[in-house]
């Protein structure tokens, strides 16, 4: 195992989301945040997470879209951004997650696809030595350390060398990255791929332990949703509980991104996750026999040596990015399954990928679905079962919209009203600045209209 360093202590915190940014700087005993770092522009920081950094509470970039377990080399301004993220908020590490995002692309000869989502890479060979070359890049690249997060998956790839725990060991022996613990994607790929959570924690290095994740979900049909909108269920603290008799971890977080209940109740939860912890914790003597089995961490992972490259690597990563092309085109763009894989297992997948991305857009263009109404939903899911995201959520609004227009439609009541409102949105957005709302440049442009339908 490379040597790490020491991070200080989180304590008891949770996810920092602007719907519930009061509550969080309401509630007691709160010790730290977590916030996604995409969402974070570091000139202009939220007031509420500039209050909590002034009164000591730490804050934690949480990254989601650089994709270290895809075949590509983390993009440079990808990198550059957590850097300025983890800068503005002097935070002790950030976090990312083991996971592709997007495939395809120069190196595979195919259409570079999004996937919206985190996705699990293979437990191959091949995907340990790309996931280690790319993360050791990250570490250069960041000020301070990193850690990343196992995720939750409803697929399983078919060719899988290396079971989880030995997979994130090995990858952090390799590296010297700390590992982000996710409970609940312990149990949810207990639930969707029968991998045991106790196995799990048993291979894992917990002297690699950063901190703790604990969330909801819901289970139907059989299949787990990692749904972060749902109370924390016993099934997850009862892996806390496991995981919290084998080490302290250093911090513990409770995630909620949707459907957000009222602070009393995520009070009640995180007084739960401290029960567990409080009676899970080893005891001196369990703690100094584990402690004497391992060794002991001392230099930090933003000292972890950078390799130039792996031995064939750029074959490693081509034959990575070809399984991953192939996965991700069956998942939303409706290729052929690729061999192997649970055929019902990925339509599952698929529909979940498409439900969200109706979600994530209807956020970042919320007048899509007040121009739309009830319609905005199913026209969204059949655009987005033919038509692949490739860059980015805005992006998708923008194209959906376009699609709606050059097709003739929204064709729903007062359809002439809403091809009106969705074109001036689409042409207030799709330029590099909104349109200039001075008198002259109005009557400019209802000029132009004029003509043109003369």
């Amino acid at each position: 195992m490379k040597r790490l360093g020491r991070l200080e202590r989180l304590g008891t915190g949770i996810g920092w989301r602007p719907e519930i940014a009061d509550a969080v700087e309401a509630m007691p005993g709160i010790d730290w945040v977590e916030a996604v770092a995409e969402n974070l522009c570091p000139g202009h920081l939220p007031e509420s997470l500039l209050r909590l950094r002034e009164r000591g509470v730490t804050v934690v970039p949480h990254g989601v879209s650089l994709g270290l377990g895809g075949a590509d080399r983390p993009a440079e301004d990808r990198l550059t951004a957590l850097a300025e993220r983890a800068g503005a908020l002097g935070s002790p590490l950030v976090t990312e997650h083991i996971a592709f995002v997007r495939a395809g692309g120069p190196l595979t000869a195919s259409p570079l696809l999004e996937a919206g989502h985190l996705l699990p890479v293979p437990r191959t060979r091949d995907a340990l030595d790309v996931l280690c070359e790319n993360v050791r890049i990250a570490q250069a690249a960041l000020p301070v350390p990193l850690a990343v997060e196992n995720i939750a998956a409803l697929i399983a790839w078919p060719d899988d060398e290396l079971t989880e725990g030995q997979f994130l060991y090995e990858l952090a022996d390799r590296t010297g990255v700390r590992l982000l613990v996710d409970v609940a994607n312990l149990h949810t790929n207990h639930v969707n791929r029968a991998e045991d959570p106790a196995k799990a924690l048993a291979e894992l290095p917990v002297e690699a332990i950063a901190y703790v994740h604990v969330a909801g979900g819901f289970e139907r049909d059989g299949v787990w949703h990692d749904s972060h909108a749902h109370p924390v269920p016993d099934a997850v603290l009862d892996i806390l509980a496991d995981l919290a008799s084998r080490v302290a971890p250093p911090g513990v977080l409770l995630e909620r991104d949707d459907n957000f209940p009222d602070p009393g109740e995520l009070e009640r939860e995180l007084d739960a996750i401290r029960r567990t912890l409080k009676r899970a914790a080893p005891t001196e003597s369990a703690a100094a026999r584990r402690t004497a089995s391992v060794t002991t961490p001392t230099a930090t992972t933003a000292e972890a040596p950078v390799a130039d490259g792996l031995p064939d690597s750029a074959a490693a990563r081509q034959r990575v990015g070809l399984a991953q092309a192939a996965l991700l085109s069956a998942l939303v763009a409706g290729t052929p399954v690729p061999e192997g894989f649970d055929r019902v297992r990925l339509g599952v997948q698929s529909r979940a990928l498409g439900a969200k991305r109706a979600d994530v857009v209807a956020k970042v263009a919320p007048e899509l679905p007040e121009i739309l109404g009830a319609e905005y939903r199913p026209a969204f899911l059949a655009y987005a079962h033919g038509h692949p995201m490739s860059d980015g959520y805005r992006r998708d609004a923008l194209d959906f919209a376009a699609h709606l227009l050059l097709g003739g439609q929204p064709e729903i009541p007062g359809s002439t009203e809403s091809r009106r409102l969705l074109r001036e949105w689409w042409l207030d957005r799709s330029g590099p600045a909104p349109r200039s709302q001075r008198p002259t440049a109005r009557l400019a442009r209802a000029t132009r209209r004029v003509l043109l339908r003369r």
